[in-house]
């Protein structure tokens, strides 16, 4: 069962974006750990994986399954934008030893409810009993999922556990705080509320390349205001911003994104590192 800070991680691209970076997987992983985060989020928002083909996706999650060695929990990213290849992508991760898989609604068409329905079915089957969630992202998949539709799914999916929840303002989140699931919060504002309201921990973009920030502020959300990084990432094309850090931190990685996304202009980069010469927190440990 996932519990604590995970890290929304990034995918390690070279070549323009084109082909993975197997390499810096293993380094990058190594990083996360050190920075105290509990596990990860492979190929959700932050890791492109709506840009990736199937193949690359696949081999993303076996290897950020295999640098892990058991020391952070893995959930992976399966959403996709047919239930075929969302099957495929959730079967898989549970046959590479994922901790969990995670599925968003298909973005672009208006699904009904049993459309919904029958795709979070199917995507939970084929992993079974690997731990399955529903990863609530309205503002990416054009729809919020409705309530119905996750309390149909939990007398469907034995495996259904809970939901990443990444919808603010409070207003849209809190109906997802639903009694037996486990929910995890993925607006850094939203941390403190959330924990409070029993929500089991966070997923947190800035986790990838900020780990002890979101480490301590799961822990101890009082005590730490994650606001002042995401507005500072926010200022740029937030991937390759966060790799930008990352190598800047020590993690050989390239700012490379997976096209139509792109990397920092020069100017862009100079701001950035500039901001991160002043504000950079200490090495993670």
């Amino acid at each position: 069962m996932l519990r604590g800070a995970l890290a929304a991680a990034v995918t390690p691209l070279r070549d323009g974006g084109e082909a993975l970076d197997e390499e810096a997987f293993a380094p990058y992983v190594d990083f996360l750990a050190a920075g105290g985060v509990d596990g990860l989020l492979a190929l959700g928002t932050t890791g492109e994986g709506f840009l990736l083909p199937v193949e690359q996706r696949m081999r993303s999650a076996q290897l950020l399954v295999e640098a892990a060695h058991g020391r952070l929990q893995v959930a992976v990213h399966a959403g996709a934008q047919s239930t075929w290849d969302t099957v495929e992508l959730a079967a898989h991760a549970a046959d590479v030893g994922a901790d969990a898989v995670a599925v968003m609604g298909p973005p672009y068409f208006p699904l009904d409810e049993s459309e919904l329905l029958l795709h979070f079915a199917a995507a939970a089957r084929a992993c079974a009993p690997t731990p399955f969630y529903v990863y609530e992202f309205a503002a990416r998949s054009g729809y919020a999922v409705p309530v119905p539709v996750l309390e149909r799914l939990r007398e469907t999916a034995s495996n259904f556990r809970g939901l990443k929840v990444s919808d603010v303002p409070w207003d849209r989140f809190a109906p997802y705080l639903i009694e037996g699931l486990d929910i995890f919060v993925g607006p850094e504002s939203l941390i403190g509320p959330g924990i409070d309201a029993a929500a089991v921990g966070a997923v947190s973009a800035l986790g990838s390349a900020f780990p002890e920030l979101v480490a301590a502020a799961v822990r101890d959300p009082s005590s730490a205001d994650l606001a002042p990084v995401r507005l500072a990432m926010e200022r740029f094309p937030f991937q390759s911003a966060l790799e930008t850090v990352l190598a800047r931190r020590g993690v050989p990685i390239n700012p490379d994104v997976r096209r139509p996304l792109r990397v920092l202009t020069d100017e862009e980069r100079a701001e950035l590192e500039a901001w991160l010469e002043s504000s950079l927190p200490a090495p993670a440990r």
